[in-house]
């Protein structure tokens, strides 16, 4: 064999094994590709199916609504239930074994109740704050003006039970400013206290913005500066022992979302 015949054979021996090496490091960079993109997208390829149950503070009846049925329009074959009240009581329920996917708590407090008894993965994260406002009979006929108003003789005020958020943001507001108030009732929830005003049978009830704006004419909304003092985070966790846990997570990505802000704002809620 000339030198030249054994210089060609050694060329492509060369050749074949950087073809080969070639090849093997594109393939390992594919595999690496689609780990990561697997790893990173988990539910991207999953279709979501089955009902979704959200415990959520009674504040975020109207907002949620919505996004529940743009979840399900998102997602075929699945379906959103909601159980709207006091977050207190909502907690309560969770850490006594409710079946429930979903947590979204109007304050970290009645959060950390579930939290507490690690009915909850991961840190719950807050996604908006709200803030408070009184709601008037429409056209404001008792002319209130400020929280010190809500103290005259007469008026027919009525709050939130002081355990669950919003009445501990009221007493936080009342006593910053050193106002003591006597309602004619404490109401287990935001809405049950707005209900008070719009069927008449009281002249003013400290709520959320959000419920003000959400009973349209229904009543009428006076801002208070105290209230800046007394706003509450709202914070959102899958709970533990979901019985539908992707498609849970699959909601409060859209509740973090850029389309769910919008919705949230719209509705009058305060980015977190």
């Amino acid at each position: 064999m000339t030198c030249s015949a054994r210089r060609t054979r050694r060329t492509l021996r060369a050749a074949g094994a950087g073809a080969a090496a070639l090849l093997a490091l594109t393939a390992c960079s594919s595999s690496d590709s689609n780990d990561t993109k697997s790893a990173s997208s988990p539910s991207s390829s999953a279709k979501l199916s089955g009902t979704v149950t959200v415990f959520a503070a009674a504040s975020l009846q109207e907002s949620f609504t919505t996004l529940g049925k743009e979840f399900e329009r998102e997602h075929p074959g699945t379906k959103v239930t909601f159980n709207f009240g006091g977050s207190d009581t909502l907690a309560a329920s969770i850490t006594g074994g409710a079946p429930a996917d979903v947590f979204a708590a109007a304050s970290p407090k009645t959060m950390a109740i579930v939290t507490a008894e690690k009915d909850a993965v991961g840190t719950p994260a807050t996604f908006v704050r709200n803030q408070l406002e009184i709601a008037t009979l429409p056209g404001n006929p008792d002319k209130v003006a400020s929280l010190k108003d809500l103290t005259r003789s007469g008026l027919k005020v009525v709050l939130c039970d002081r355990t669950v958020p919003c009445g501990a943001a009221a007493q936080k507001a009342l006593d910053a400013s050193k106002l003591k108030l006597t309602p004619v009732s404490y109401e287990q929830d935001v809405k049950s206290a707005l209900t008070k005003v719009e069927l008449k049978e009281a002249d003013a009830a400290v709520v959320y913005k959000t419920d003000v704006r959400a009973a349209g004419d229904k009543v009428e909304g006076v801002e208070f500066p105290e209230s800046a003092d007394a706003i509450n985070d709202y914070p959102i966790a899958l709970l533990k022992n979901a019985p539908n846990a992707a498609a849970a997570q699959a909601f409060i990505q859209l509740v973090k979302s850029a389309e769910g802000q919008k919705v949230l704002s719209g509705a009058g809620f305060l980015k977190p």
